[in-house]
């Protein structure tokens, strides 16, 4: 392949904000709505499915392991689908997951038996974990530097408002004076099936990622593309674009050896490794512990009716989606060190209080929301960070893959051993037991947050080149 020199990712990170970089995000960053919605799906139906009038009948247990199957496909999924979105490109794979996703979905609405409903969990979740990998990568690679903390957080935290949406129609969908038990929590995957349409037809018109296009041999393409942007963003903002400052050299080549992506992240990055794993571990004990089983709380401890339990969550889902949105764009001006380590010890600190509260028995459903609105505000701009993080902090080359490395190997120790454990301790019927959860869930966030501000990298602002020279280029260095 042949040695270029290239001032695309300057000319993309000088770009003035326009409505082209809403098309983005609309096209692109809507995937969290749709994860927060399934979240929110399994979580608020988890009491009506363990009734047999449902036409499923799981137990508490069944339900956790629902959960957990569900993250097993996504971390798995992410795998696989991060490794072709790295050699093919982001465009093909973020449409071929959203597919995917599609498809399952709307096969779960026709469970059955509990292993047809692990099945479609497994696929829907696989579809989503692709997802993550294409998306975030993507984002990152066409958003200008000088925001792209703030606008990741916003993506990141717009997970909530699908949890929001979903609480809130499974308000009248679990209502079984409106419809039958066996047919209301169906008809909420069908929900998820009309969102993802939407978005797929948006998603069509954003392009292939111009970074992603030089180093894989085809900069006429890439150079092509970024003409097209720039006249969009010229004509939208009104403005006349500064002149682009800084090329950068490099070999292009066809693919990366999952060699030296390991080498990479192993001898080369070790401390970024680590912090990654760290940020992703704490968030996914986290949030897949109480998210996926909360509903089972309220029923369980404080006799809550399985229709009312969405109301619950929608409070919530707002503090979830408030603390990303409020406080991104602090982490592009005081910078990600402090921010992502703050809002991770700060949330842990929180929950450990609202264990104390819980375990003291002087807790209402009511109080104990308003506990969780108070922790998620900090730890959902903490979690959105470290898709953040990962996708900044390593190579271009490898930088879909980290990202599905990161979470497979984050979410599978948190995201599937905690739901399992949480709907074990849960149905236990103990508050001890319960409580020693969410101790774990505090001890793992605070432990990453001390990871990040003695390891962390600080990128705010940065160029993407800047923080990770691309492994193509030249002595790795920008010139």
């Amino acid at each position: 392949m042949a040695q270029i020199s290239t001032d695309i990712p300057a000319r993309l990170d000088r770009l003035p904000w326009a409505r082209w970089h809403w098309l983005v995000l609309i096209g692109l960053g809507t995937v969290w709505i749709l994860d927060g919605l399934e979240v929110t799906i399994v979580g608020v139906i988890g009491p009506r499915i363990t009734d047999p009038s449902s036409g499923l009948g799981l137990t508490d247990s069944e339900v956790g392991i629902a959960a957990g199957v569900y993250v097993a496909g996504a971390c798995l999924g992410a795998l696989f689908f991060g490794h072709l979105t790295d050699r093919f490109g982001r465009k093909k794979l973020f449409l071929v997951t959203l597919a995917l996703y599609l498809a399952a979905t709307v096969a779960t609405a026709f469970s059955h038996d509990a292993w047809y409903f692990y099945l479609c969990r497994f696929f829907t979740g696989a579809g989503i974990g692709g997802e993550y990998a294409a998306i975030n990568s993507a984002i990152d690679e066409l958003i200008p530097a000088r925001v792209r903390g703030t606008v990741d957080l916003v993506v990141n935290g717009s997970f909530w408002l699908g949890t929001a949406l979903g609480a809130l129609i499974a308000i009248p969908a679990l209502d079984t004076s409106l419809l039958p038990a066996g047919l209301g929590w169906r008809l909420l995957f069908g929900l998820g099936a009309v969102l993802g349409v939407a978005i797929l037809l948006v998603r069509r018109t954003v392009p292939e990622s111009p970074r992603w296009l030089f180093i894989h041999g085809r900069g006429e393409e890439a150079e092509e593309i970024v003409r097209e942007i720039e006249t969009k963003v010229r004509e939208e903002s009104g403005k006349t674009l500064e002149p682009a400052h800084g090329e950068i050299r490099i070999n292009q080549r066809t693919h990366t050896p999952l060699s030296e992506v390991a080498a990479t992240l192993l001898r080369r990055y070790p401390k970024r490794t680590t912090v990654g794993l760290s940020l992703f571990i704490g968030q996914a004990f986290l949030y897949n512990s109480i998210f996926f089983t909360y509903a089972l709380v309220l029923s369980k401890f404080f006799k809550v009716p399985d229709g009312s339990t969405p109301w619950y969550l929608v409070p919530i889902a707002i503090g979830n989606f408030l603390g990303p949105v409020l406080l991104g764009r602090f982490f592009d001006t005081v910078g990600r060190r402090t921010m992502i380590a703050g809002s991770y010890v700060l949330s842990g600190l929180l929950l450990l209080g609202t264990a104390v509260l819980f375990n003291a028995h002087v807790l209402t459903p009511v109080t104990l929301t308003a506990c969780w609105m108070v922790v998620f505000f900090f730890a959902s701009a903490g979690a959105s960070s470290a898709y953040l993080t990962v996708s900044e902090i390593f190579p271009m080359e490898t930088r879909a893959l980290a990202i599905a490395l990161f979470y497979a190997v984050g979410t599978g120790l948190g995201g599937i051993i905690g739901p399992v454990l949480f709907g074990r301790l849960v149905e236990s019927g103990v508050v001890g037991n319960v409580v020693v959860g969410y101790v774990i869930g505090a001890v793992l966030m605070m432990a990453a947050g001390l990871v990040q501000w003695f390891m962390g990298v600080e990128a705010a602002r940065r160029s993407l080149e800047d923080i990770a020279a691309p492994l193509s280029a030249e002595q790795h260095q920008m010139v």
